[in-house]
């Protein structure tokens, strides 16, 4: 078992998910229940399943948690396209978020990849 609070990835994951909150603050009252919402819970999810996958007993099952963040992490992605597209969000902020966002999936894939 990993310690989930020892990991860079968790605790990065867990300050950009401050970050969509903060972003996500902006958007339009309508996008309560849409895009500010799924934002907000893909998000969430990041760093809950890294935290679930460390509580695991074998590394396979692990690397199945992580395989669920990174799902979350796409969505991340194709949502804040799709802020952008609307404008909800400014390209600047965009172009940030999706710095971070990617290099928490790359690391989460190097990482995912030393459980093998």
């Amino acid at each position: 078992m990993h310690r989930f609070k020892d990991l860079e990835i968790w605790r990065l994951s867990r300050n950009f998910c401050s970050d969509i909150y903060e972003t996500t603050s902006s958007f339009p009252e309508s996008e309560r229940f849409g895009l500010t919402n799924q934002l907000r819970r893909a998000s969430v999810s990041v760093p809950s399943n890294i935290a679930e996958g460390c509580s695991r007993k074998s590394n396979r099952d692990f690397s199945r948690f992580l395989e669920i963040a990174m799902g979350s992490m796409y969505e991340i992605e194709t949502q804040l396209l799709i802020s952008n597209d609307l404008n909800f969000i400014q390209t600047k902020k965009l172009n940030s978020l999706l710095q971070k966002l990617d290099s928490i999936i790359k690391m989460t894939s190097k990482f995912k990849s030393t459980l093998k």
